[in-house]
């Protein structure tokens, strides 16, 4: 009888706890979005593999789609603060039979795969800066 995906995160936080359960959480529901969506742009099997790069792509765009500006934050506070952790939670998934792996997958595809500032805070900040520049003020008796 295999164990539910509760269960099998709680022991991977027995040996590891390094990351909250919701990373866990978060990246079963990303890998689901990610097929999801590569499945509407090209035939694929149920058992397809996807790639790293793929995988952080649709980590990126569920994050985005899901906490929006707090995407980081959430992310940071389940104990995800750079693209290596992702990999990280990825791999102690696999360890414990909850995701599989090709034998071109390794943790070091995550290690540069996903800057977070770029991916999650650049897309928030506002396109111009805004201008240092006061307006004048007139001085008394100026007409208006």
């Amino acid at each position: 009888m295999s164990k539910d995906f509760n269960e099998v995160v709680d022991c991977m936080l027995k040996s590891d706890n390094r990351y909250e359960r919701g990373a866990y959480q978060f990246m079963r529901e990303a890998l689901d979005h990610t097929f999801k969506s590569l499945a509407k742009e090209r035939e694929m099997q149920p058992n397809t593999h996807i790639s790293g790069r793929e995988l952080l792509d649709g980590v990126k765009d569920y994050a985005l789609s899901e906490y929006g500006p707090l995407a980081k934050t959430v992310l940071n506070a389940w104990g995800v603060e750079n693209s290596e952790d992702l990999g990280n939670v990825v791999f102690n998934l696999i360890e414990h039979g909850v995701f599989a792996k090709s034998e071109e997958d390794t943790p070091e595809m995550f290690k540069s795969g996903l800057d977070f500032e770029e991916a999650f805070v650049r897309p928030f900040l506002p396109k111009h800066a805004p201008s240092s520049k006061k307006p004048k003020r007139k001085s008394r008796g100026e007409d208006n």
